[in-house]
């Protein structure tokens, strides 16, 4: 078992095919019983890329659609969405002075590092911070944290 958390950036590759997405689908093999975590927001930033994409037709309407309601149906079942708390807000605005991150990718960073302390706290297996986000990468690995890009595997 192994714990990752996904970024939006990395998640979205679960449901449009792209560069990784066949890395990002293979964490979701119930024969490694991975644990996968993502931030409340993530969802959110999901949904408006994928309208976005519709609305800039580099998807269709109805791909669009379908890619929302699955996305919508796995939130409930396949993650473990942290919500965010006024802790990790905080630790997201000193993230975000530090290394000059845009404001979800410092709540993305903080909610990692949180979960990553809780791992160790609790003896678990550190988290692995699975970003496509290069800047985001950078800090994540400066603050202690294993890092996948999943751009990496082709």
């Amino acid at each position: 078992m192994a714990f990752y958390y996904l970024d939006s950036s990395a998640l979205v590759k679960r449901y449009i095919g792209e560069t990784g997405s066949a890395w990002v689908l293979s964490l979701f093999d119930p024969r490694l019983n991975n644990d996968v975590l993502i931030a409340a927001i993530t969802g959110v930033e999901i949904i408006a890329a994928i309208t976005r994409r519709a609305r800039g037709r580099s998807i269709s309407t109805t791909d669009a659609t379908a890619v929302c309601v699955q996305l919508k149906s796995d939130l409930q079942s396949d993650y473990q969405v942290v919500e965010l708390t006024e802790s990790i807000i905080n630790s997201a605005i000193k993230l975000a002075e530090t290394y000059a991150l845009r404001g979800y990718d410092a709540v993305q960073l903080a909610t990692g590092c949180a979960i990553n302390d809780l791992c160790t706290v609790n003896s678990l297996p550190p988290v692995t911070f699975v970003s496509a986000d290069n800047e985001l990468n950078a800090a994540a690995a400066s603050e202690g944290l294993i890092v996948e890009n999943p751009n990496n595997y082709p």
